[in-house]
């Protein structure tokens, strides 16, 4: 008999899957950030630093306060490293084989490029590289620009240039970060053991992913499978239609979608107390722009009714909600999104803005909820005093303040 998910029990059991159900009753320590990481497959980065930088902010969403030097050392202890993925990501050191058949047979535009710019640049990047076996490792800060133009994220210098295209191609990793900024070494010395005899097909590398992507999103219709790890739209749902006939995913029907959904076997209990109604949500939290639940805009707003666009690449004067608004998680619903700042000199942390979505209550509870996760957020960022600018409703912004003072 196939199982029957309401869209409570798809939204329950994805939040559940990826982490945001519920905070873990216990402390966070250093080996919950990379069960968390494993859990979700892939951590995006981003450096924007208006709060806590992406990566940081996704683990705390799940785990509440930890340190966030864990994640960088786990990188420097080699549980974790650099690629691009869904983005350019952390990921567990156990998809390395999965990246490095990508690396030597990918044939996307990424990959096809870096084979192109080494044709064309292998001098230089011969020399780079005889220059990090013979020196160490290297930081593109180590290289002056010499052309007299000032760099940018859309005109790197030469070296950074050639230092990102031997990291798509797997001639250097990212040994570890220091402030954040990445740290390039050759592969023998990141990974001495590794021997290329040890990679997948690309068949293999295909299937494996998009078992692992409906794992991580808990249950998913075909379509959004493939966006996970940016796998190819048009191949992403045959390979997953043809998983479920050799019963490596469960399909289950799904009211309102004409379509199968599909389950990882690991799921299956998961599933099954969502489809009963046991999984029920009570996590309050923010979330990064760049958290797996809503970087696939169009799932987020077909299953959450939520309606989001990141506006720091949007001119100031067409801005609506803000430079870097983070999306409000609260009891399993999406329920609007804050503009903060926090100021970290001075200690405090500014909510510029806060919108609730239409339709929202604007009640004491809510107020308080939002509050209780603005005070972790806060604290966390060392940043204890809190300021309300503005809310809409206006109303609500009093709310706030009040259960901050309670």
């Amino acid at each position: 008999m196939t199982m029957i998910l309401s869209q409570n029990a798809v939204r329950a059991l994805m939040l559940a899957a990826t982490g945001l159900d519920a905070r873990p009753d216990s402390p966070a320590e250093k080996l919950d950030v990379l069960a968390t990481i494993s859990r979700m497959a892939v951590l995006q980065i981003d450096t924007i630093h208006i709060v806590a930088r992406s990566p940081y902010l996704v683990l705390w969403s799940r785990l509440g306060s930890y340190q966030q030097r864990w994640l960088d050392e786990l990188l420097a202890d080699g549980a974790l490293f650099e690629y691009w993925s869904h983005a350019a990501c952390f990921l567990p050191i156990e998809y390395y084989p999965l990246y490095r058949s990508q690396m030597l047979h990918g044939q996307d535009r990424l990959r096809k490029y870096a084979h192109e710019w080494l044709a064309e640049h292998r001098a230089l990047a011969d020399h780079l590289l005889g220059h990090i076996r013979e020196n160490g490792p290297v930081r593109s800060s180590d290289f002056e620009r010499t052309d007299g133009q000032k760099g940018t994220w859309w005109n790197w210098k030469i070296e950074k240039q050639a230092l990102e295209i031997l990291l798509i191609s797997g001639e250097l990793m990212i040994s570890r970060r220091h402030n954040f900024q990445r740290i390039y070494d050759v592969r023998e010395q990141v990974l001495p053991s590794w021997d290329d005899a040890q990679i997948p097909t690309v068949a293999e590398v295909q299937r494996i992913l998009a078992l692992r992507a409906v794992q991580a999103l808990g249950v998913a219709p075909a379509r959004w499978i493939a966006d996970y790890f940016r796998m190819s739209g048009s191949a992403t749902p045959k390979i997953v239609r043809q998983l479920a006939a050799e019963g490596q995913l469960l399909t289950v029907e799904v009211e309102g979608w004409n379509e199968p959904g599909y389950v990882h076997p690991d799921n299956q209990v998961l599933a099954e107390k969502a489809a009963a109604g046991l999984i029920q949500p009570h996590l309050t939290t923010l979330l990064s722009p760049f958290d797996p639940l809503v970087w696939h805009r169009a799932r987020a707003s077909e299953l959450f009714g939520f309606d989001y666009l990141i506006e720091c690449y949007t001119p100031a004067p067409k801005r609506r909600y803000g430079y870097f608004t983070l999306p409000i998680l609260r009891r399993g619903q999406l329920v609007g999104r804050l503009d903060p700042k926090a100021h970290r000199k001075e200690g405090l942390f500014e909510v510029k803005a806060l919108h609730l979505e239409p339709g929202i209550n604007p009640d004491e509870q809510l107020a308080t909820d939002i509050a209780g996760t603005l005070r972790d957020c806060a604290n966390w960022h060392a940043t204890p005093d809190i300021v309300v600018r503005w809310a809409d409703p206006p109303e609500f912004a009093e709310l706030v303040r009040r259960a901050l003072d309670g």
